[in-house]
């Protein structure tokens, strides 16, 4: 199983558009980017996403050209699903699972291109691309919002992109111990706390409450340096 950081920012990525703070311009400067964020994984020839950003062309492109056989979406919010629309005479299209509660919210958005819903309550497992899948629901104020959970019967990995510090119990349970968590963390603990998100020392401390063996902070502001320890980069590929 491998896992790629398609994108690692935050609704609107690094560098922001007419930003000239120094992350901003590094980043300018490097050529490098947060690109909004998602997962791909590649597991027996198949590969699943977590998210359809609307970076979606661009990471698909980085990530050469892979045929998508399954999309699971976590939440209403724009940035993690409106780039579905990119597979439009690209490729067969997908069939997308979601918690129903999130299908609700973003079906209607492209009716007329989705061919196959597939609605799974939390904590049910379900099976897709030789892989179980098991949708955990987590707290980011006011959208019902789910992280995932994902293991080919050797290594678990976790996902919640979007959430605060006040996680379900049974998700705490599901999500602790796993080998690599994927994990939230908007902005410093110095520069403000949003109630929706988690910050990035939170993250960190939230990664050892879990005892997870590895992490990576990812759905990062322009506020987190390129050099903060911990965080995940476009392109970073995970072999497991």
């Amino acid at each position: 199983m491998d896992i790629r950081i398609l994108g690692s920012g935050d609704a609107v990525g690094t560098p922001h558009v007419g930003c000239h703070c120094k992350n901003c311009t590094y980043a300018r400067e490097a050529g490098i980017e947060r690109l909004r964020t998602s997962l791909l994984i590649t597991n027996e020839n198949r590969h699943l996403i977590i998210d359809t950003t609307p970076d979606l062309r661009r990471q698909l492109l980085q990530a050469g050209s892979p045929k998508i056989d399954a999309v699971i979406w976590t939440h209403g919010h724009y940035d993690h699903f409106m780039g579905f629309g990119d597979f439009y005479r690209v490729q067969r299209i997908p069939p997308v699972y979601a918690a129903p509660e999130v299908l609700a919210s973003c079906s209607p958005v492209f009716h007329f291109l989705i061919r196959e819903e597939r609605p799974v309550e939390v904590y049910t497992p379900f099976i897709t691309c030789g892989l179980e899948v098991t949708l955990v629901r987590v707290e980011h104020p006011n959208i019902f919002t789910t992280g995932v959970v994902i293991s080919d019967g050797r290594t678990r990995i976790g996902y919640t992109s979007d959430t605060n510090e006040y996680i379900p119990p049974k998700s705490w349970d599901l999500l602790r111990g796993v080998d690599m968590l994927f994990i939230d963390g908007l902005f410093t603990d110095s520069y403000k706390k949003v109630e929706k998100h988690l910050n990035y020392e939170e993250a960190i401390r939230l990664a050892k409450e879990l005892k997870v063996k590895d992490f990576r902070i990812v759905h990062m502001s322009h506020i987190i340096p390129f050099d903060a320890p911990g965080q995940g980069h476009d392109g970073e590929v995970f072999t497991f």
